[in-house]
């Protein structure tokens, strides 16, 4: 198998990122390898016939592929011909049936075709925090697609990182403490930042918004002018359904006001006088402040376990999105990456 340079190291990891050989696949037709010595998440994926269908492989392979996602955590497809948004859409169908809607929205997005959407849609100058997608909701998703339609001139990596490690870096008395305490997520919609709740929800009935909170385990509260809070207490540490190993999978971290970028989070608390009024913030469970040094040390845990590779245009990431979290590096130039978010899953029958 021939060996392979990327262009760019891992974020805080010194030296050439080579690609590393593995072995043959047993179905003969696709071949297996690392971006990085030493690291096996991504599992690398690559055709051993530039004339292989992939949708019909993966439609034939839907058992191999859920093994090693479960092994490794994510799978990168390279090299597989996928051309265009609809190439995307059938290959992640093939995998997982159907796309889901985007709901409970967190992120700008716009809608490319049927439950294709573009990546989150901030300013090319700003990061985006490891996270897990909808690990604020009662119903997430637990496989996330991206697409790379076109790289960017320059940066714009998608980050991941392995949630069991992250679970393993974080000291044992702090996942007590969010084992017993969970963590809490307060937010305001209509205030002049972030998503208006009509976009969050789809909607502009508001007992359609009532509703939804109800049957998801959301208190809300109506304020004037139209706006809106909720809270949420939810599990900070679960065990994956399918494997048993115990992930860290919240976004505690990634909506805490601390863990934006300087110049943004001083502007929030510039504006806001209460840590409950900021658009999206965090607590413990039962609504105390998380102290500033937990939170360094939580973003020290995910940070420690960042995989950074550089797109090529028609690469495909799966993530299971219990097992791996992810984030943007800024960039440069324009850049287009599509996501499918795949399989319902209901926080209920987490242990």
């Amino acid at each position: 198998m021939e060996n392979r340079t990327s262009v760019h190291p891992p974020i805080g990891r010194p030296g050439a990122a080579r690609r590393v050989p593995v072995s043959v696949t047993a179905e003969g037709l696709v071949k297996t390898s690392f971006l990085q010595p030493g690291h096996t998440l991504p599992l690398v994926l690559e055709p051993r016939d530039e004339k292989l269908d992939i949708v019909s492989w993966a439609s034939g392979c839907r058992d191999y592929v859920e093994t090693q996602l479960l092994k490794y955590g994510g799978i990168l497809f390279r090299n597989f011909g996928i051309q265009s948004p609809d190439r995307f859409e059938a290959f992640a169908k093939a995998i997982s049936s159907d796309l889901l809607e985007y709901r409970e929205r967190s992120s700008p997005r716009s809608r490319v075709s049927g439950n294709v959407y573009t990546s989150t849609d901030y300013p090319a100058s700003q990061s985006i925090f490891l996270h897990n997608e909808n690990s604020y909701q009662q119903r997430f998703n637990m496989k996330v697609f991206f697409y790379c339609a076109q790289p960017a001139q320059q940066g714009g990596a998608t980050p991941i990182a392995d949630c069991r490690k992250i679970f393993a870096r974080i000291s044992p008395a702090v996942r007590e403490r969010f084992v017993e305490r969970q963590w809490m997520y307060v937010r305001n919609y209509g205030e002049g930042f972030g998503l208006p709740w009509q976009t969050v929800f789809q909607t502009t009935d508001k007992a359609v918004v009532e509703e939804h909170c109800r049957r998801h385990g959301i208190q809300f509260e109506w304020k004037d002018g139209d706006r809106l809070r909720t809270r949420a207490v939810l599990s900070a540490v679960s065990r994956h359904p399918k494997t048993g190993e115990a992930v860290w999978f919240n976004h505690a971290t990634f909506f805490h006001v601390t863990s934006l970028e300087p110049w943004l989070r001083d502007a929030l608390l510039a504006e806001f006088e209460r840590a409950d009024e900021l658009p999206t913030n965090t607590f413990y469970g039962d609504g105390t402040p998380i102290e500033p040094e937990v939170l360094d040390e939580l973003r020290a845990a995910y940070r420690a376990e960042e995989i950074s590779f550089p797109w090529q245009q028609g690469d495909v990431l799966l993530l299971d999105n219990m097992l791996a979290a992810h984030g943007r590096e800024p960039y440069v130039g324009e850049r287009k990456i599509l996501v499918g978010l795949a399989e319902p899953f209901d926080r209920k029958d987490l242990v």
